[in-house]
């Protein structure tokens, strides 16, 4: 039975940031050896105030839709010539349209930003929901010059603590793993995979930890001698937590090796501090950071998580989230 073939799907507006999204969405596409769906929500501009919502004005509305679709694909055609380029008009608005269209894609791509400031809160807000929501990888275009045209030759990922398999055997790749390590290999680039863990004091990766260091905590206080040997034990618990993040690393990335991908060079990076530091640090010498986002059944809210969200705001580079079931 033949493989059905998923596009890559971008969403334009005739913005800069939109056009952005266009270029890096048809060298996605073209790296992978997949046809470029680009759609196009009639709506953006009713909501932008762009054109008159009367219905007099429905037909100029429809052919300046038209008009973006077309210019967008024969930019994507220049871009990548050999390139398959399918066009969409929907009459909805922008998350609905692309949601819909992300149930049939590998990936969706959308920009930062759209036209003028009050488009950029929308178009915002918009990419923002979509990252949140969609069953697909989505990937923000956003970040500096250098980063979003790939000039950096290393993708990151964000490894979560909750990744980590829980026997012996090579787990296989989480779906963010899989995706940041498949940029890497197509773009023959190097991985950097991070990891961020603390001591003490909030956690990013969840409450369990935090609970498990106060339990830890409470048992040396039992035992007393804490003022005589703080200093000594801080030690050892930074010094087990780094081991513990190099395990973490070394099993998630063995995981995704023992999977048949073709190697691809890893930086293992632990880092103590913050995860949303980490990530963004990560980011200023990345062409993409690569996080996953946890999708619940039944569950229709945001679901995104902190780190993520600041990822998507104040990332350096585009910033790809990959649902995790």
């Amino acid at each position: 039975m033949d493989t059905v073939e998923l596009p890559v799907v971008v969403g334009v507006d005739g913005s800069d940031a939109a056009s952005d999204a266009l270029d890096w969405a048809a060298e996605l596409a073209g790296r992978r050896g997949l046809p470029l769906r680009v759609v196009h929500a009639s709506l953006w501009e009713r909501y932008e105030g762009y054109i008159p919502g009367t219905s007099a004005d429905r037909p100029a509305e429809r052919l300046h839709s038209e008009a973006v679709l077309a210019t967008a694909a024969e930019r994507a055609g220049r871009r990548v010539p050999a390139l398959k380029v399918m066009t969409d008009l929907a009459a909805d608005d922008a998350v609905t349209a692309l949601l819909r269209a992300g149930q049939s894609a590998e990936a969706l791509v959308v920009g930062s930003r759209g036209r003028g400031e009050f488009a950029s809160m929308l178009l915002g807000s918009v990419g923002l929901g979509i990252a949140a929501r969609a069953l697909c990888p989505v990937v923000v275009v956003r970040g500096r010059p250098e980063n979003v045209r790939g000039g950096m030759n290393r993708v990151a990922v964000g490894i979560a603590e909750r990744e980590r398999p829980g026997d012996q055997e090579p787990a296989p790749p989480s779906a963010a793993v899989a995706f940041a390590l498949r940029e890497a290999r197509l773009r023959g680039g190097e991985l950097e995979a991070v990891h961020a863990w603390r001591c003490a004091g909030p956690e990013d990766h969840g409450a369990r930890e935090e609970r498990g260091r106060r339990e830890e905590r409470r048992g040396r206080e039992d035992h007393g001698g804490r003022e005589e040997h703080g200093a000594h034990e801080g030690q050892g618990a930074r010094e087990a937590h780094t081991r513990r993040a190099a395990e973490l690393l070394d099993e998630t990335l063995g995981g995704a090796s023992a999977a048949g991908l073709p190697p691809v060079p890893v930086a293992h990076r632990p880092v103590e501090g913050s995860a949303r530091k980490a990530l963004l640090d990560a980011s200023a010498h990345a062409d993409l950071l690569v996080v996953g986002a946890r999708r619940r059944q039944g569950h229709f809210g945001m679901q995104l998580g902190l780190v993520n969200h600041a990822v998507l705001h104040h990332a350096r580079c585009p910033v790809a989230v990959v649902p995790v079931s």
